[in-house]
């Protein structure tokens, strides 16, 4: 009995540890909210941007008329490949992984031990963005995820559009590159910028973008899609 219990408290106390360590992690990397971007002020125009939770991929939605309005601001051919190809379309959903795995596992049941490895080790060498276009209610659209909704003002949009832009690998003209037909859809796969691995994966990509428009989207909670999407219901207020 003694050891039994002598085994129950090592283990009480390894669990209070690893939460505190956990915690102190969390608090460490929490990115503060960017006040002069988030929430917009009465002054910026709003800008609805959505996030849908697959089961561990988080897709962020954004509006392709407001796409089109800053690649015309800026001239930027990923954008302008975007709003010209899928014209028409209300919504665009956007994310960004590693090429076998995200072409071979598009859901949890087809993750295989050894591809999800070999990604999370860093050693694939390319990453691919999905972009699907559609029109309607985006939460009618994924109504088997979870989808969250925040409103960005235009300055923060248009940081956000900039940093999915970025993503996308051009080829020596110039242009963005395709790589064939996406999971569903109206969808295509583009081959892009960035090395997966288990300190940058996909779910790290959307918090970089929302935390380009100021919201406090940090790389700890989105490691996994859950904790993502938990974080900004908590302090950005996702409905």
């Amino acid at each position: 009995m003694r050891r039994v219990r002598a085994c129950l408290r090592w283990s009480a106390w390894a669990v209070v540890l690893l939460v505190g360590v956990g915690g102190l992690a969390l608090v460490l990397t929490a990115r503060p909210v960017r006040s002069d971007l988030y929430p917009p002020r009465g002054d910026d125009a709003a800008v609805p941007v959505l996030l849908v939770d697959h089961g561990y991929h988080v897709g962020l939605i954004v509006p392709l008329s407001r796409i089109g309005a800053v690649a015309a601001a800026t001239g930027s051919p990923a954008l302008g490949d975007l709003a010209a190809r899928f014209a028409g379309a209300d919504w665009l959903e956007i994310g960004w992984g590693d090429e076998a795995f995200y072409r071979l596992a598009p859901t949890l049941g087809d993750v295989r031990i050894g591809m999800a490895l070999s990604a999370l080790a860093g050693l694939d060498d390319g990453s691919v963005l999905h972009v699907f276009a559609f029109s309607g209610d985006p939460r009618r659209v994924f109504a088997a995820g979870d989808v969250v909704g925040l409103t960005l003002g235009e300055r923060g949009f248009e940081r956000l559009a900039r940093g999915v832009a970025s993503a996308f690998a051009l080829s020596p003209g110039g242009r963005p590159e395709t790589l064939g037909p996406g999971l569903y859809g109206a969808s295509l796969f583009y081959r892009a910028t960035g090395r997966y691995s288990l300190l940058n994966v996909c779910n790290h990509w959307v918090a970089e973008r929302l935390a380009e428009a100021g919201v406090p989207a940090s790389p700890l909670p989105a490691t996994l899609s859950r904790s993502l999407m938990m974080e900004l219901r908590w302090r950005a207020g996702a409905q």
